[in-house]
């Protein structure tokens, strides 16, 4: 096991659904006030926001699905 799913949870919700979760991207996330919100740039700002609460080296890739034909993973690059 990698991590226990309760911890996950956790930092899912710190991470993710806190700052993202029924929000206008453009208004309500300070990030987004100099950075265009599109599929991409929203799997960055949650792969940024995981690094910061997630054990250093578990985070190997974020995926974001916008459509089921739009699909965007991340891995930090």
């Amino acid at each position: 096991m990698i991590m226990n799913l309760t911890d996950l949870k956790k930092y899912m919700e710190e991470a993710i659904m806190k700052p993202l979760d029924h929000k206008n991207l453009d208004l309500d996330v300070p990030y987004f006030a100099d950075v265009v919100s599109t599929t991409e740039n929203v799997a960055v700002y949650i792969w940024e926001n995981l690094q910061k609460v997630l054990p250093m080296g578990v985070l190997y890739k974020v995926k974001v699905y916008e459509t089921d034909n739009n699909i965007v993973v991340y891995k930090g690059e």
